[in-house]
């Protein structure tokens, strides 16, 4: 499954996804451009929900649990938030 990341992860592998470099001395393409503009807004998006999830639940700042089950808590979580707020994030 593709995954979005930060520059920080640019030679993670294939299955990351991550904003194109402006090369030395050049400039990005117009494609290149188009797709860092789609990067950052989903990326905006997911860091408001994670944002939002790690300030209403405590349990979810420091976890270091199996990725699937932080998963699983996580979800939960965001069904909580829908349903307190009555409305997706």
């Amino acid at each position: 499954m593709p995954t979005l990341a930060d520059l920080g992860y640019e030679n993670a592998g294939d299955g990351f996804r991550h904003p194109h470099k402006k090369p030395a001395g050049g400039e990005l393409t117009e494609i290149q451009q188009t797709y860092n503009k789609v990067i950052r807004g989903i990326h905006g998006v997911c860091e408001r929900a994670n944002s939002l999830l790690k300030t209403t639940f405590k349990a979810l700042r420091r976890v270091n649990l199996d990725p699937s089950r932080i998963t699983k808590i996580a979800a939960a979580a965001l069904v909580l938030l829908q349903l307190e707020y009555d409305r997706t994030v």
